[in-house]
């Protein structure tokens, strides 16, 4: 069915999920464990926290283990507070407000937690307060935070992006749907009110033709019935229904009607692999019956041709001197199914001798 391609952006870092309220929620476990042991191991070793401590002692791990929970509680509230804020404000209302919404909670909440547990490190190691390397590891937090807010962000917004695609899909996927099935609801009973004008002409003019009539006309519309709930149907089905529909048309005007169909066709519905909407070559048919002369000794002769992706429909144009009254339906309905299920119209040619109809096909 024809839709607009949301294959989207996707990451195959952090799993997301809608939270309650319809935020999206992300499984970083993972992440923040490895982020907050790789910033907890490297930056104290980079800023010379340790001092004279080396891992031969003690003191040195317990300032390691120390460093990686003061890195997690880091990472942990600022993603509390990230969390927090997305409820109350988007980038599309207030960006400005956002942007410094962000930047304010984190830098008053990185900077002094880092300063509190470095500041308890010393006290605890015995090392006497190194200002410069305190004010380096807070700056490098700080720094290390906004980076890590943003890669956040944007794995958001990413994921609220292809969320939105898959809802802008699920939305035309009903409206379609919606289009589609008032269209088939129009099908049956236009179908049904011709056959029994049919019906009640053979009924007053041929008793027997009108119950033979009858019973042909309820072993075809079980097939409407039937198709009714598909949206394309195997091509060889609707070519036996196109024949059994014939036959219902040769019990009213005998020889004047007439249906050739191209031996290229059978072979490629035997494939199995066509699908064609449903009812749209009867529906063609009847539209020629509909609007042409017919006799005896000039028949009406309708061809199906097949064209490698499509049926051609083809008939010769002697128009009645007296049109029968028409429902609006026929080619506009079909034309709008075709549109909708295979993303392809109708093509319809009647500037030269011929009426021509063709009729798109589809493969699963």
């Amino acid at each position: 069915m024809p839709n607009a391609d949301t294959a989207g952006l996707k990451l195959t870092a952090p799993r997301a999920e809608l939270a309650p309220g319809g935020l999206v929620r992300f499984d970083d476990r993972w992440l923040m464990g490895l982020g907050s042991l790789g910033f907890g191991l490297a930056i104290p070793l980079i800023t010379g926290l340790y001092g004279p401590y080396t891992p031969a002692q003690g003191t040195f791990w317990v300032g390691q283990v120390g460093f990686v929970a003061l890195a997690a509680a880091i990472w942990g509230g600022n993603r509390w507070l990230l969390l927090k804020q997305r409820q109350h404000f988007d980038w599309f209302s207030h960006p400005l407000r956002k942007l410094l919404m962000l930047v304010t909670v984190n830098v008053l909440y990185t900077a002094p937690v880092t300063a509190l547990g470095l500041l308890a490190w010393f006290a605890w190691a015995g090392l006497p307060v190194d200002r410069a390397a305190l004010q380096v590891v807070v700056l490098a937090n700080v720094i290390c935070v906004l980076f890590v807010t943003h890669a956040y962000e944007t794995m958001f917004l990413i994921r609220e992006r292809e969320s939105d695609l898959m809802r802008v899909e699920r939305l035309e996927r009903a409206r379609v749907q919606s289009e589609l099935g008032a269209l088939k609801a129009q099908i049956d009973p236009h179908f049904l009110f011709n056959s029994l004008n049919t019906l009640g002409h053979l009924i007053s003019s041929d008793a027997q033709r009108g119950r033979e009539f009858c019973d042909a006309l309820a072993e075809v519309y079980r097939y409407v019935l039937a198709s009714r709930e598909q949206d394309l149907v195997a091509l060889a089905d609707e070519l036996a229904f196109v024949r059994r529909y014939h036959r219902l048309l040769a019990l009213r005007f005998g020889e004047a009607m007439q249906l050739e169909v191209s031996p290229e066709l059978d072979d490629a519905a035997l494939t199995g692999e066509l699908r064609v909407v449903p009812l749209a070559l009867q529906t063609l048919i009847e539209n020629a019956v509909k609007h042409n002369q017919l006799g005896a000794e000039t028949p009406l002769v309708v061809s199906l041709q097949w064209t490698g992706d499509a049926i051609t429909v083809r008939n010769v144009r002697r128009p009645r001197l007296s049109s029968l009254p028409s429902s609006g339906l026929g080619l506009a309905n079909l034309d709008e199914r075709c549109r909708l299920v295979t993303g392809r119209a109708l093509q319809v040619r009647a500037d030269g001798p011929h009426f021509e109809v063709t009729v798109p096909l589809v493969r699963p």
